[in-house]
């Protein structure tokens, strides 16, 4: 009895003596000198009974950069569910002749289709790279493209309309974009949010350096359309220097390139932002049809018409094609891992139209009411945006976790949690921490970086980096935590690099220090 006595009272005192090991080892990261203007905020729960393991500032404010698409993401899956799929149809207006000819239109309908196929690989599997295009005109990471046809969904149209026996199309080619209303995103990147989205709404200009000093860097664009004017100038740098390109817009869909790459590195990827998605959608459109063996009267550049039926005018018209897409869980893991802006941006805008609405600002109220009913304290937190830039846009640890737990609660929860990027191996968090650390791969997060240029002091200020999410800690506690640091001034020369290992160590401390 004594031995047993003894074992309770070890066993007792050893459960604080792990809280305040890991609040020592947490704050001294965040107590370090380069955060002495910072503002930390931090919350980890027991994720099971809600108790509080640690918190700091749980309460307060603070921008949530990235983080925000944990909301916004959250909201879409539940209003859409994960095995939702976008049905992208094409009408036509007018009959087919007995030669194929068809005297009218063929009109695309948007829906609001995020990848719309251009991440599609030829088995079917939805895919992305953890550098993604969408941030390359950044010139902080090696972006790459996917290995995949960026104007898929539209070739799959193209080539059911030539099954269906149509061979020449002597009027329109028109691009119905009214499910929504247009908006902007709220991030860095592609922002234009329209219910059409082909690529991204970019061009990649892939600059490939060659091998040998005799060559010259191989300089490719995707999609390839006629209506894409390309001025390239581009030099081979010395062996193992950083790439220098610089992208000038001249027109709508003229832009020009110029600059360095380094002899026998890896290919340079930078993005074209269209600004006029449905034209773009139109052009590629129809050179997919003539790809697809149609014959296309109407100009490539420019629509004659515009004339779109009333949205009750379709019953009249005949459906010759539809594109199916992914299910919907496929763009959300998209939108998580790769942190996604222009996906996130449009999600408010998903949940509006699921609710017989048509502008991001009613998705938002929409996602608000349903925030509240996963427990989350809407009133303690703001959102000008689903992607994490908006000025509006603050939340606070507590609320985070909240959402967390609350959708842990739910079906949509398994579809949710694969989506996060993991700790050291792939999304945002694949390179935060080093490839030997005890913690890879046993957490789960959403990453958060939001940058603002201090001109005055000729040096960054990063305004937020944030890391929220849950582990199994290593004494066998699922938790969940919210971590933001807000207002650190880099030094010059230096961006988020070193706070995003900052807030992997944290992670890593939680998942191996936690109760």
């Amino acid at each position: 009895m004594r031995l047993r006595i003894v074992y309770l009272v070890v066993l007792v005192a050893c459960v604080p003596c792990r809280a305040d090991d890991l609040a020592k080892k947490l704050e001294a990261v965040m107590d370090r000198p380069e955060y002495a203007q910072a503002h930390w905020g931090v919350l980890v729960v027991n994720a099971e009974t809600g108790d509080v393991v640690y918190s700091r500032n749980p309460d307060k404010l603070f921008a949530p950069a990235s983080t925000t698409k944990l909301f916004s993401t959250a909201a879409a899956l539940i209003a859409l569910g994960p095995d939702y799929k976008f049905e992208t149809p094409v009408y036509r207006r007018g009959k087919i002749g007995l030669d194929g000819t068809l005297d009218g239109d063929l009109i695309l309908v948007a829906s609001g289709d995020l990848t719309f196929g251009g991440r599609t690989t030829a088995d079917g599997k939805t895919v992305f790279k953890d550098h993604d295009h969408i941030y390359a005109n950044s010139g902080l990471m090696d972006s790459e493209v996917t290995d995949t046809n960026p104007v898929g969904g539209l070739e799959d149209l193209a080539k059911q309309i030539a099954k269906a026996g149509v061979k020449e199309v002597t009027g329109e080619i028109l691009i119905d974009d009214r499910l929504y209303a247009r908006t902007k995103g709220s991030g860095s990147g592609p922002d234009a949010v329209s219910p059409i989205m082909v690529n991204d709404n970019v061009v990649d200009l892939v600059v490939t350096p060659p091998a040998t000093p005799e060559g010259k860097p191989k300089v490719a664009l995707r999609p390839t359309s006629g209506v894409i004017q390309l001025d390239a100038e581009v030099t081979t740098g010395l062996p193992a220097s950083k790439p220098s390109l610089t992208l000038a817009v001249m027109g709508p869909t003229q832009f020009a390139v110029r600059g360095k790459v380094p002899l026998n590195g890896k290919p340079v990827v930078r993005i074209f932002p269209i600004d006029d998605p449905a034209s773009f959608a139109r052009s590629l459109f129809i050179e997919s049809l003539r790809r697809a063996g149609v014959r296309v009267q109407a100009p490539l550049v420019k629509a004659t018409r515009s004339d779109l039926p009333e949205s009750a005018g379709y019953a009249k018209l005949s459906k010759i094609a539809v594109h199916t897409s992914a299910p919907f869980m496929d763009a959300i893991t998209v939108t998580l891992k790769v942190s996604h802006n222009l996906y996130a941006s449009a999600l408010p805008c998903l949940v509006a139209v699921k609710n017989g609405q048509k502008t991001a600002e009613d998705g938002l109220r929409i996602q608000g009411r349903i925030l509240k009913k996963l427990g989350v304290d809407v009133k303690t937190i703001s959102f000008g945006g689903g992607a994490g830039g908006a000025n509006a846009d603050y939340v606070t640890p507590r609320a985070a976790v909240q959402l967390l737990r609350g959708m842990a609660k739910r079906p949509e929860w398994d579809a949710y949690r694969a989506a996060l990027p993991v700790l050291g191996v792939d999304g945002t968090l694949a390179d935060v921490i080093d490839s030997d650390s005890p913690a890879k791969g046993k957490v789960f997060g959403k990453t958060g970086t939001l940058i603002w240029y201090d001109a005055m002091n000729s040096r960054m200020l990063l305004r937020s980096k944030a890391l929220v999410g849950g582990t199994k800690s290593t004494n066998g506690t699922d938790l969940d935590f919210a971590i933001f640091v807000n207002d650190v001034p880099l030094p010059s020369g230096m961006m988020a690099g070193r706070e995003g290992k900052a807030l992997g160590k944290l992670a890593a401390i939680v998942q191996q220090n936690g109760p």
